[in-house]
């Protein structure tokens, strides 16, 4: 049996009601201009840059959802910042297959305004 990954995504409203629309069972697709997937790797950094979503709409939204590791382990952890500030780039290319690695349900952890 895989082992899984647990990952966070910060978000805004128009990103939580795509993912609520399936169920909390997908991402949606990217945009044209965003050509990378990056969920991160710990709840506080994820807490952190929810905060750009506040300032610019008003409320944001810290995901957890779990990921087979087979899956995960192709991508190298990012360090983007500091020693917290960590995630992975996955291509956008790739989100539809990571969709199918998730295991269980997307759940909103945290809402902050």
């Amino acid at each position: 049996m895989d082992s899984l990954t647990e990952c966070f995504r910060p978000m805004g409203q128009k990103e939580l009601d795509l993912v609520a629309a399936s169920g909390y069972t997908q991402w949606p697709p990217r945009l044209p201009d965003q050509d990378i997937f990056y969920p991160v790797t710990n709840e506080a950094y994820a807490i952190a840059l929810t905060q750009w979503n506040i300032t610019d709409f008003g409320a944001g939204y810290v995901t957890r959802f779990w990921v087979k590791k087979s899956f995960m382990d192709r991508y190298p952890i990012q360090k983007v910042g500091g020693a917290s500030a960590t995630e992975w780039w996955i291509p956008a290319a790739d989100l539809e297959e990571l969709n199918k690695n998730i295991v269980g349900k997307i759940e909103v952890i945290g809402e902050y305004r």
